[in-house]
């Protein structure tokens, strides 16, 4: 019964969020609230909340800091160089500022951290997106997607829970993995520029002239490379859009009014610190270093360095107020997410749902598929990594797998290898807190980010695993 009510409890939630009949803050807390009384705990709702709430409040400080941090980054032009340069190598072509975001988010997953990353790759892209009047969705999709590949790093996370819950070398795992993991970083890259042709055919190409002189209302669209110029109102969106590829206001291309399609170029904002630039980028490099090393917690090393950041570049009480208010829509809407998953990950964990869910999975597995344990692994990694943490897979499912291969001579290590295949499809799980970093920069609403980016999330995790299958990896 356990497992029926928990993979019912995932599909309300999804249906309800992709459909926008609930506000994902409102179906994370009621929806496990609902199925915790329909299990008869009930009564337990309370303990299972703080116990989930206690095991998110590190990564919600940390988001909170975060993203003062990195806000304030931008407000003083640390990244304006970088929207520069990539707009310059890019040339305001739609195919190329997607294939850029790609590369860009693969770069920043070097770090570890998928917040830092989207973080990072949102604020550098952001405005050429919304001055192009460029598909949000494709942005957050492809950066979800090149992150979730990139995250298998042995820093990353699932390769070191990996290498703790099976007892082996974390590089033992990783390192035979690369050649896999690259087709899937090249399968992401190929992505981009498909979804980025689309993009180029509905909008048509602005000059680099065009795209930093031309006033906010006044957009360039044409199939093709057209050059037609459009008032705002009857420009992108307005019609004969790409099935593929939501049309403007309904893809978190925010056509709300709010105006601030390019402010990570305006020259003349007062924030600027340009005499502190260098103060700031040594700041950022020394802040990442430490985090990569570990050595600190990161919530701690985000509060030290966003205290430091606002001191520093606005020492008046005032501008620090207003920096701290300018970022409080992201950090409000970021934590408060956060908090509550932790509702939904401490009523699916608390009752026992995830437990009865992976047992039933790994159940069901016949028993002539023994000896392709390590297949049957990379293949469950794509919906148990969605609909549970790493923790939970690597800690509760994997090493029940990594058993039953090994009583049909499959090395651990080939379970520990395809046990990473679905990385790319995690990053976009509605349990991993640094996706509503990426949605709630990017003003994309999460169910447009999960319908868009699942489909193509999925294919590359298979893609991974194909060719670790081709290469003899797993």
């Amino acid at each position: 019964m356990l497992t029926i009510l928990g993979f019912a409890m995932i599909a309300t939630f999804l249906v309800l969020i992709m459909t926008k009949k609930m506000s994902p803050i409102a179906a994370l807390v009621l929806i496990p609230a609902l199925f915790c009384v329909a299990v008869g705990q009930g009564a337990k709702l309370g303990d299972y909340v703080i116990e989930g709430v206690g095991n998110l409040a590190p990564t919600a400080a940390m988001l909170m800091f975060a993203i003062v941090y990195f806000g304030v980054m931008i407000d003083v032009g640390l990244f304006d160089p970088i929207v520069r340069g990539i707009l310059r190598f890019c040339k305001a072509d739609p195919m190329r500022i997607v294939v850029g975001t790609a590369v860009l988010a693969a770069i920043v997953s070097l770090d570890g951290d998928g917040s830092t990353t989207f973080m990072i790759t949102v604020s550098a892209m952001y405005p050429l997106y919304k001055r192009l009047k460029m598909s949000l969705v494709v942005m957050t999709g492809v950066a979800a997607t090149a992150n979730g590949v990139m995250n298998t790093l042995p820093w990353g996370g699932p390769t070191a829970r990996a290498a703790t819950a099976l007892k082996l070398d974390a590089g033992d795992i990783f390192v035979p993995m690369i050649p896999a993991l690259a087709v899937g970083l090249l399968a992401v890259f190929i992505l981009a520029f498909v979804l980025g042709r689309r993009e180029r055919k509905r909008l048509g190409t602005l000059s680099l002239d065009d795209v930093l002189v031309t006033e906010p209302e006044t957009v360039l669209v044409g199939a093709g490379g057209g050059s037609d110029r459009l008032r705002k109102g009857s420009g992108p969106g307005s019609g004969g859009t790409d099935a593929e590829l939501p049309a403007t206001g309904d893809d978190g291309t925010d056509d709300d009014g709010d105006d601030e399609e390019f402010k990570g170029l305006d020259p003349d904002r007062a924030t600027l610190r340009p005499k502190l630039y260098w103060f700031n980028a040594g700041l950022t490099v020394v802040l990442l270093t430490a985090m990569i090393m570990e050595l600190m917690p990161i919530p701690v090393l985000f509060l030290l360095g966003a205290a430091l950041a606002l001191t520093v570049n606005f020492p008046h009480m005032p501008d620090q107020r207003a920096r701290i208010a300018a970022h409080a829509d992201n950090v409000l809407n970021v934590s408060g997410m956060v908090f509550a998953a932790a509702v939904f990950t401490g009523v699916l964990t608390g009752t026992g749902m995830v437990e009865h869910m992976a047992d039933w999975l790994v159940g069901a597995i016949p028993e002539g598929m023994g000896p392709h344990m390590a297949i049957v692994t990379g293949v469950l990694s794509l919906p148990l990594t969605y609909f549970m943490s790493n923790d939970g897979f690597y800690f509760g499912v994997v090493p029940v797998l990594a058993e039953a291969g090994a009583a049909h001579g499959v090395s651990p290590l080939e379970i520990a290898r395809a046990s990473l295949v679905g990385q790319a499809l995690h990053m976009s799980s509605p349990l991993v807190p640094a996706v509503y970093v990426l949605v709630g920069m990017a003003k994309v609403e999460f169910g447009d980010h999960t319908k868009f980016t699942v489909k193509w999330a999925a294919l590359t995790s298979l893609v991974v695993l194909g060719a670790g299958i081709l290469f003899g990896i797993i």
